[in-house]
This record gives C-alpha cells, structure tokens and sequence, in this order.
C-alpha cells in the first residue's frame, strides 16, 4: 500500500528540521560543538529555544535531518535504479551519482566533511552519525530485496545492505581527514565505489 503523502504541517515541521540542522551544521563546522549553545542554534534556525527542544533532545540530535537528507538522496537514486541491472552494479552507480556533485548539492557532502572534523572530538556528535548510518542500512534491506527478487534472501541482503553503508560512511569519514577534493580522485564518489567493490567482492551476484 502506498504511503500518504505527508500533510502540510508535517512538511513545515520538516522544514523547520533542516533549517535548524543546516543552522547547527554551519555554527559546528565554524566553532565546534563545545563552543555552540541550543540556544544559538535555534536563533540561527528561526525559531524559540522551546521550540528547538521539541525537535530535538541534544544541540548535537539537530545535525540528523540534514544527514538524513542525504542518506534518504542516495536510497531513492538506488529505488529507481533499472531493473534489469545487476544490483551490485546499480549499487554502483548510485553510489556515485549521488555521492558526486552538483547532484549531491554542496550541503550533501560539505556539511558531512565539516561534521565529521568537528566530530573527531564528540563523541555525541559522531553517535548521531553512526545512528543515521544504521537507520539508513535498515531501510536499505528492502530496498536490496525488491531490486533482487525472489533469489534474494534476507541474509544476503543485510550482508549488501551492510556493505554499501560502510563503503559510504568510511569513504566520507576518510576523505573528511584530508583536503581531498570533491570530484575526480580522491573523491568521496571514487572511495565509496572502490570500498563497495572490496566489500561485496565475494558477492559475483545479487
């Protein structure tokens, strides 16, 4: 059964959520979290302290909706993906479609170097990021499973859907220590691809 489609409040709740995360994103990357209060991520978002804490339970919960974005780009890419494309293939490719700039947009990969830097030393700001990485794996199951068809076993699937999110989440958290560019070598497309290609190598098949 189809989803419905979300209601106007929903999407202005929603709005407000990115706003904010976009707004705790720039004031982490400038200053770094211990420096950024609540209070001044919520007035950079536009909205009263109150309100921030219905949203979020931590300064450092903010962040999610905008990594959430991008793991949400990246799963949609896959979903449409051709079906008559080996999975691990169009894994791939949509790996690094969306992975690869402008599609990805600037805010889908800058914002990720600069929070996986501030994070180096929180150790909440980076439990946010390995949070949204597995939430991200377990929706990817489905996914995985629908593009395989009935030859696809739920094992296997976790295995594929394990190894996509690491090769992404490695390959951003490697490429974030350096000053690596973000297209061409060295790029967070170019290591994610390779780190998926090492990981599901034993795979000939989905």
């Amino acid at each position: 059964m189809d989803e419905k489609p979300p209601t106007l409040t929903e999407r202005r709740k929603a709005a407000t959520q990115l706003e904010l995360a976009r707004a705790a994103a720039r004031l982490f990357t400038d200053r770094g979290p211990d420096a950024t209060t609540a209070e001044e991520i919520a007035a950079a978002g536009g909205v009263a302290l109150r309100t921030f804490y219905r949203y979020f339970r931590t300064k450092e919960d903010a962040v999610a909706p905008l990594l959430t974005v991008g793991a949400d780009h990246w799963r949609a890419r896959l979903a449409a993906s051709d079906r008559s494309v080996d999975p691990l293939i169009a894994i791939e490719q949509a790996i690094a479609e969306a992975l690869t700039p402008p599609d990805a947009e600037v805010e889908g990969v800058h914002w990720t170097r600069g929070l996986l830097r501030a994070g180096a030393d929180d150790p909440a700001l980076m439990n946010v990021w390995y949070r949204v990485n597995r939430e991200s794996e377990a929706k990817l199951r489905g996914i995985i499973l629908e593009l395989g068809g009935p030859s696809v076993d739920e094992l296997t699937a976790r295995l594929v859907a394990a190894a996509a999110t690491d090769a992404i989440r490695i390959a951003l958290e490697a490429w974030a220590e350096t000053d690596d560019p973000e297209l061409g070598p060295g790029s967070p497309a170019e290591r994610a691809v390779q780190n998926f290609r090492r990981l599901s190598a034993g795979l000939t098949s989905v």
